[in-house]
């Protein structure tokens, strides 16, 4: 292993609660007037009023640019509102499109070791990225470098390594298609399946659970299935208030027609209560809607012992009442493995279910009642659900619930896995994934006349195991915030110091840009917001929703700075330096249809790409589940598992802790320091729990404590932390993501999938020392 540079596997800092940190009870209630003015308050700003005009009235339109936070669907250009966009939406605009650079001016001001001691909210505000720099072996502050001197350097450096495996190709879900199309083509050419990204972290479970279950690794749910036909809807391990906040008005649409809402989460979010949509007068002056009918608070990781109590109940109600509960004729023609499922659920014991759920027999049979009413269930969820170690097996025992009752591939039915970075799911479409299946490499040899690796690569865990065991030289990230997104955050800075290149391309400077290797460069991007004119014209990109839906987006600002280039120009100048015109990277480079082109005979379902990209509202990819329940699994039918019912098992004395997003921030990125809606306002260093389990460790509301994980490999600690006495189970918490990733193991992972378990930490609570 070699030396670290200054500063590299940093501790937990232990920062303080901020002095003026206030908290007050949570909000039964979201969005509103308070919505539009926190909205307005950022955009003006960070862009001023004439700039945030001309974007955010472009936001999520045919003309405009695709929102660059989360992934819900747009409903159909005939239903778009001026304001398409949410409280978060605008807030990632603005972020996107701010006024302030970060320039060589900056960087000469201000090292690396003075950056590090910065938090995540202030590195992001400081603005723009606005050139090139690098950071020099040995050298303390990063430096200006010209374009051609930066894609040269990242080629020699890739050039020099004596196995192509010695790479990784990290990749945000916020690139385009056709980013994340020549990327993942970029790689591979190298040599290389070493593809890990976001997906890995989050929706990898879902992905995993569906392919084996119904053979597509996405949800089979149209917005339409939502907003027209779903007679009930699930919401389970999701906020939407905070993390989807468009799907809100979906849901008030459904309610208005008589659809029922379930919601089953550990804390009793905001976004469960009364939506006050802000483009409606009801919403505004008004009662407002309430979005949950029946909210079950379920114990953390009690999900899948849940929905293994509902089966059980329906078929415990079949049984009684031959035919009158169970879709007989759906399961005959379009299932198979039912008899054993049925068999496993028999044998149950309602006491576990009932210990590891945290729900009684008569709260799920009660649930079960609203199922028996619904002539079509739907059921979403995220990272509540995909992030604990049996996740893939709680999302199959999900797809059994939908499987007894027909719902998959009728209207207002299916399992809809909400995805929450924007094109997340399109870039797994496009090839990344670190285990593309052999039909795509083989269509990918077809098109381009070169062999992809077989073997596969390192996903997003694996990848920092190679690093920290030295068997990774370059980590190239083609967007996101690494170093702060995953697990186990001393362990994954130390592996990061031990690259002997590390390369970011960035529109806003983040922690993961100061957690370098031996040598690092920053290269600034173009955001979704702005032009983007190549050789052949002013381009256009594509993106893919958490509907399947694929669509246009075009920036609308001029670039930030002269010095930005296109994700694509950056990738496809790299394919150039290091392998000349085998490929036509510059073809691809200067004119994206080239790119589409290659697409349309690579990826199943992207005929007639360009043409279906121009239209307005894009078009749908198939998805055989849907659209003719049809299922491209092992025996060609929709398949039952058994799956026993688990949960973290947590000893006495200790807490089990979800981490979880404020509504001050989206993913990695903080907004500011309040969390209108959880009632917390001026710091992030909080740990909610239940006001009992505060009372058995002798702590009382406001007390400063520090969270400890305990795992096989040791203990973690977080310091200072303001307890808040909050309404969640007994024996759970929750903290703030990305400060509390520093408990969560690296090797604490899901079954199957490999995602980070960062909603399942064993902790228990200390004095602050």
């Amino acid at each position: 292993m070699s030396e670290k540079p200054p500063g590299a596997g940093r501790r937990d800092p232990g920062g303080k609660p901020r002095p003026d940190l206030t908290v007050s009870p949570p909000k039964k209630s979201s969005v509103g007037l308070p919505g539009i003015t926190e909205s307005v308050r950022y955009a003006l700003g960070e862009m001023g009023p004439g700039r945030s005009l001309r974007t955010l009235l472009k936001v999520n339109q045919t003309d405009g640019f695709a929102c660059p936070s989360c992934a819900w669907a747009n409903p159909g250009p005939e239903h778009r509102k001026t304001a398409e966009f949410c409280e978060t939406g605008a807030k990632a605009v603005a972020w996107e499109a701010t006024r302030r650079r970060v320039d060589a001016a900056f960087f000469a001001a201000h090292g690396v070791a003075e950056l590090r001691e910065q938090d995540h909210h202030w590195l992001e505000a400081q603005g723009r990225l606005a050139e090139p720099v690098h950071l020099a072996p040995g050298a303390t502050h990063y430096a200006p470098i010209s374009w051609d001197e930066a894609i040269a350097l990242v080629a020699e450096r890739l050039r020099s390594l004596d196995d192509p495996d010695r790479a990784v190709f990290y990749t945000s879900g916020r690139a385009s298609n056709e980013a994340a199309f020549v990327y993942q083509l970029l790689a591979r050419r190298f040599g290389t399946n070493n593809l890990p990204d976001c997906s890995n972290m989050c929706h990898e479970s879902s992905g995993a659970a569906l392919s084996e279950t119904i053979g597509v690794g996405k949800g089979t749910v149209t917005l339409e299935d939502i907003t027209d036909h779903a007679e009930l809807i699930f919401i389970v391990g999701q906020n939407p208030g905070t993390c989807h906040p468009r799907m809100l008005t979906a849901l008030e649409q459904a309610k208005r027609r008589g659809a029922r809402v379930v919601a089953v989460n550990p804390l009793p979010e905001a976004g469960f209560g009364r939506f006050h949509n802000p483009q409606t007068a009801r919403g505004l002056a008004g009662p407002g809607t309430p979005i949950a009918d029946r909210y079950l608070p379920v114990r953390v990781n009690g999900d899948l012992a849940f929905f293994a109590g509902l089966n059980r109940t329906l078929l415990e109600r079949e049984d009684a009442r031959p035919r009158s509960v169970l879709d007989h004729e759906f399961i005959a023609r379009y299932c198979d493995g039912f008899e054993e499922a049925a068999a496993a659920w028999r044998s149950l014991d309602w006491a576990e279910l009932e210990r590891l759920s945290g729900l009684s027999r008569r709260q799920i049979g009660d649930c079960a009642s609203e199922v028996q009413k619904a002539g079509s269930v739907i059921v979403c969820w995220a990272m509540g659900l995909t992030q604990h170690r049996n996740a893939v097996a709680t999302i199959r025992e999900i797809v059994d619930f939908l499987l007894l009752r027909g719902n998959i591939g009728r209207p207002g039915a299916g399992p809809a896995p909400i995805r929450g970075h924007s094109n997340v799911q399109g870039d797994r479409t496009m090839g990344v994934w670190e285990k593309m299946p052999d039909a795509f490499l083989d269509r990918l040899r077809e098109e381009f006349g070169f062999d992809p690796p077989r073997e596969h690569g390192l996903d997003t865990v694996d990848s920092i195991r190679a690093m920290r065991d030295g068997r990774v030289d370059v980590f190239f990230a083609l967007g996101g915030n690494f170093a702060v997104a995953t697990p186990d955050t001393e362990v994954t800075e130390a592996a990061l110091a031990d690259c002997a290149l590390t390369v970011h391309v960035a529109t806003k400077l983040n922690r993961s840009h100061l957690c370098h290797g031996r040598e690092a460069l920053i290269l600034p991007c173009l955001g979704r917001t702005e032009r983007d004119v190549r050789a052949a014209g002013e381009q256009f990109v594509t993106v893919e929703d958490t509907m399947a839906t694929v669509h246009a987006s075009r920036g609308r600002l001029l670039p930030g700075s002269p010095h930005l280039r296109s994700e694509i120009a950056i990738v496809t100048a790299l394919g150039h330096a290091l392998f000349g015109e085998d490929l036509g990277w510059r073809a691809m480079g200067e004119d994206y249809a080239v790119i589409r082109r290659h697409i349309e005979h690579v990826v199943p379902g992207f005929h007639a790409f360009e043409e279906r990209a121009a239209q307005p509202g894009g078009f749908m990819l198939p998805r055989g589940p849907h659209d003719s329940r049809t299922f491209a699994t092992a025996t060609g039918r929709a398949r039952f598992t058994v799956n026993p019912p688990t949960a973290a098992e947590v000893p006495e004395g200790y807490l089990l802790l979800q981490t979880v997003r404020s509504h001050g921030q989206f993913n990695t990125t903080v907004y500011g320091m309040d969390d209108r809606y959880r009632g917390v306002r001026g710091g992030r260093r909080v740990v909610f729990v239940h006001a009992d389990d505060l009372r058995g460790y002798g702590l009382r509301d406001g007390d400063l404590v520090d969270l400890v994980s305990v795992y096989r490999d040791g203990e973690r600690r977080a310091r200072n932390f303001r307890a808040v006495a909050y309404p969640t189970p007994r024996g759970c918490a929750a903290a703030y993501y990305p400060e509390a990733n520093v408990l969560v193991p690296l090797d604490s992972t899901a079954e199957v999938s490999n995602t980070p378990a960062t909603k399942s930490v064993v902790i228990r609570l200390e004095h602050a020392t």
